[in-house]
């Protein structure tokens, strides 16, 4: 109307604007746009996650990848392990070793594993088939490409020390050491045996190996009629060890008769330390010896059984290191389980005698196995390395007709200065 003023216009003119927008936003066409507007959001969001799920089965796909790669890897590395086992033992050559020996230097990871495996299987099958080839072999290739520790035997191995260089190309190896050579000759023209020249080893004794050489140094001045000494751990042990041996003898007893008596003081040593009751359970358990039970078999043996060497191989470890030192189960010369590899003899290195080591420890633990636990045992000493092989289960060859087991005395062996100007003291060493 003319009588309206200019600012009624204005408010009404926004009234009617308003009542405008607020029909059209409620209107079905405008539903229809927000239904629209919902659903083309509800489109995208699809196309959201379906981006994430691409990512994430890229991921999934790199892991069943690396996890398909590893299980080939080992599929074919069990089916190399399964063709070195699967080898006939007389079908094994030196040519086989040493093309394992290539295949390992040509591989990495659990392949070269599995070659380093299927090369000691390869050594093994050879032991067993042909033994002189195997100590062909092992020498050629030992220890330039086999370390000696990985030989399943080394027994008549000879001994070549290794110069490991900074560059590998560069290792050389030393002068074969012939341990069937006679460097010098004694005062009185007998030949020796000379001394071990490889670095002497620390020995780092256990508690349960203090334990042990402390109860076998009292057995020891017991069944030696009271020698002792004042000095510590098995230098202690070896003075005792020594003195007997060197004893002065009443008239009418020799040397050859004194041999004999240390062999039973120290099988009466061995059985103290194992307490009563060990020895009739390895006889039962291990070697098969029926107990006195009134039957007709008492006493009998039927055994050993066979898991017997092997067993004894494991536990000897552990509680005879205080007198050897470290050492570790391998391969007797026939190949079979059940052998002991000696790494360097504590009782050897530190008495530097050969007539301890024969008489003191090798004869009479041969002796004591067999006749009290009902096993064979061969201990066989390698004076040039100071390794001894022990084989549970194999009979032992008298020493005198031994031609692996050197003649004479060591040269810087202590006992023959105390001997010396004594008669018939060369069955002290053989």
């Amino acid at each position: 109307p003319p009588t309206m003023s200019r600012r009624s216009a204005l408010l009404i003119g926004a009234a009617l604007a308003s009542a405008s927008f607020t029909a059209t936003a409620f209107s079905p066409s405008s539903c229809g746009l927000l239904v629209s507007t919902k659903r083309v959001t509800t489109k995208l969001a699809p196309r959201k996650t379906t981006l994430h799920s691409s990512l994430s089965n890229n991921d999934d796909d790199d892991v069943l990848n690396k996890l398909s790669a590893e299980l080939k890897e080992l599929a074919e590395c069990s089916s190399l392990i399964y063709s070195y086992l699967s080898k006939p033992d007389k079908s094994v050559s030196a040519e086989d070793v040493v093309l394992a020996c290539d295949a390992v230097d040509a591989s990495s990871k659990l392949r070269q594993k599995s070659h380093e495996f299927g090369r000691y299987q390869l050594l093994v099958k050879l032991l067993k088939s042909d033994y002189d080839a195997y100590v062909t072999t092992a020498e050629f290739l030992s220890p330039s490409r086999i370390p000696r520790g990985e030989l399943p035997n080394v027994q008549d191995v000879v001994y070549v020390p290794f110069t490991v260089a900074a560059n590998e190309d560069d290792a050389t190896e030393e002068t074969t050491v012939d341990t069937n050579v006679v460097a010098v000759t004694g005062e009185d023209g007998q030949p020796l045996v000379a001394d071990c020249t490889l670095e002497e080893l620390a020995y780092n004794d256990s508690p349960l190996d203090k334990l042990l050489l402390s109860i076998f140094r009292n057995l020891v001045t017991t069944h030696t009629g009271g020698v002792t000494s004042d000095i510590p751990g098995i230098k202690g042990l070896l003075a005792q060890g020594r003195q007997y041996m060197t004893m002065e003898l009443p008239e009418g007893v020799t040397y050859e008769d004194h041999t004999k008596a240390q062999h039973t003081m120290v099988k009466n040593t061995l059985g103290g330390l194992m307490t009563p009751v060990l020895p009739p359970f390895y006889r039962i358990f291990m070697s098969g010896i029926v107990p006195k039970l009134g039957t007709d078999y008492d006493g009998k043996q039927i055994g050993p059984w066979f898991y017997a060497p092997w067993l004894t191989s494991m536990v000897t470890p552990t509680f005879f290191g205080f007198l050897v030192g470290p050492s570790k189960p391998n391969r007797r010369s026939d190949g079979q389980r059940g052998g002991l590899i000696v790494e360097k003899c504590k009782f050897l290195q530190e008495s530097g005698c050969k007539g301890l080591c024969l008489h003191q420890c090798k004869l009479p633990a041969q002796e004591f196995f067999k006749e009290e636990l009902g096993l064979s045992l061969t201990v066989k000493p390698n004076f040039v390395t100071q390794e001894c092989q022990w084989s549970f289960g194999e009979e032992p060859v008298d020493v005198v007709e031994d031609d692996s087991f050197p003649k004479g005395c060591l040269v810087g062996c202590d006992s023959r200065k105390v001997m010396s100007g004594r008669k018939s003291t060369d069955v002290l060493c053989m």
